[in-house]
């Protein structure tokens, strides 16, 4: 496969010589072959001269669930993988949210087998306790031997403390990343949004801050005993920002999330009680918006994720306080993440994380393997249904202005445009 991209402005802020520059970039067999101001195609090249084109390293999406194996109605991995790839990103983590859940090594072959010919890379993580049950650790070994990136009971905190200890003692024995969910369960209760004004105005049960610090600060203990390496995906208010600030500064090997949509919707948008928005954690205030994008500025948030979950119709066409919390977010990530931070910034976020989960970073230079976003990052559009490429239609974007449009990767010795 050769392709030949015309005029393309690079955005790679590691590499001082080609960032912000505008260069042609020939692609030949899966690799970066030429990088000049002027480049004369060879026979049978693809040309792609898009207007306003941009280029960046591919991206990078730590929180993804699809459906399959158990949900395929939600979404495949192959439907999956291509709604990601259209939205920019070259790899994606996938969340053990099927059923079954990935809790052993046979299940960690299906999930890379399905992938394998895909444009972009699926890294499994495997679930950190045999059935996601929280009761009994999972075959976390013989998963990181076929090729889980790391272990998370998807969205269920680990309310026995003595198994989260076990468990960060004995993933040291081969380097594995331990996932804890935020959530201390017995706080939250019957919760259904963020505790507050809009809560007690829209009638729903609230979930305190509480009930995430709380569970922070008992993982953050508890990691400082045992060592080891752990992540906390997705967390949302103000204080958690702080806790783990706290715990890097005394050398802890501990990484954070924060999902797309609590950087930029607030609890306020649930009052026309729309389902898509309920998600876990909920969206809370503006002070928590506020502490989270500080947070990601000065580094306290390693990643900022789509946080997708693709969810039928069946499922969040019900009554407020039983729907399934989770939106759609891949194919909106760039676009909102562009409004929020300048393009370096959200360009950076992107393409950063790799390292956590012990995934080789690409690089831009020639003669190496070509694994690039294609993008313009000026063009405005209003995001409707006829945008999303998921099996499932669960965005709370729906209607929002996104500013970033998204051509597609170049991956794998593959293109998808």
């Amino acid at each position: 496969m050769n392709v030949l991209l015309k005029n393309a402005t690079i955005v790679d802020s590691t590499n001082k010589n080609l960032h912000l520059k505008k260069r042609d970039i020939l692609v030949k067999n899966g690799v970066i072959d030429k990088i000049a101001s002027k480049i004369t195609p060879p026979n049978k090249t693809k040309i792609i001269d898009y207007k306003n084109l941009h280029v960046s390293l591919g991206w990078f999406d730590s929180s993804v669930s699809f459906g399959e194996p158990g949900y395929e109605e939600r979404e495949t991995i192959e439907n999956g993988l291509k709604t990601a790839a259209r939205s920019g990103f070259t790899d994606i983590v996938l969340n053990p949210n099927t059923n079954p859940v990935p809790d052993s090594s046979s299940d960690i072959v299906f999930l890379k087998n399905t992938a394998k010919y895909s444009v972009n890379n699926l890294h499994p993580l495997g679930t950190l306790t045999a059935k996601g049950e929280g009761k009994h650790l999972a075959e976390m070994f013989d998963m990181k031997n076929a090729g889980a990136v790391g272990f998370y009971d998807f969205k269920r905190s680990i309310e026995n403390s003595n198994l989260l200890k076990i468990a960060l003692q004995y993933a040291q024995n081969f380097d594995g990343l331990v996932h804890s969910f935020p959530m201390d369960t017995k706080i939250a209760g019957k919760g259904v949004v963020n505790e507050g004004e809009v809560s007690t105005k829209m009638g729903l049960k609230g979930i305190p801050v509480l009930a995430e610090e709380l569970q922070i600060a008992r993982d953050i203990f508890i990691l400082e005993y045992t060592g080891g390496k752990l992540h906390i995906p997705t967390i949302s208010t103000t204080n958690s920002v702080k806790l783990i600030a706290d715990a890097k500064k005394k050398g802890l090997d501990v990484s954070c999330s924060v999902a797309i949509h609590n950087l930029f919707m607030i609890d306020a948008s649930l009052e026309e009680y729309d389902t898509n928005c309920k998600v876990m954690p909920p969206l809370r205030t503006k002070k928590d918006i506020k502490a989270l994008i500080k947070g990601v500025k000065e580094g306290v948030i390693d990643f900022v994720c789509s946080d997708h979950i693709p969810m039928n119709i069946e499922e969040k066409r019900v009554e407020f306080d039983n729907a399934t919390d989770g939106s759609l977010g891949l194919e909106t990530t760039f676009g909102i993440l562009n409004q929020i931070f300048d393009l370096e910034k959200s360009i950076e976020l992107l393409t950063r994380g790799r390292e956590r989960y012990q995934l080789q970073t690409p690089v831009f230079k020639e003669g190496e393997i070509a694994c690039l976003t294609l993008f313009n990052p000026e063009e405005e559009f209003t995001f409707t249904k006829e945008e999303i490429v998921s099996t499932s239609n669960n965005s709370m974007y729906l209607g929002k202005l996104i500013k970033g449009r998204v051509f597609g990767v170049i991956c794998n010795n593959q293109i998808l445009i």
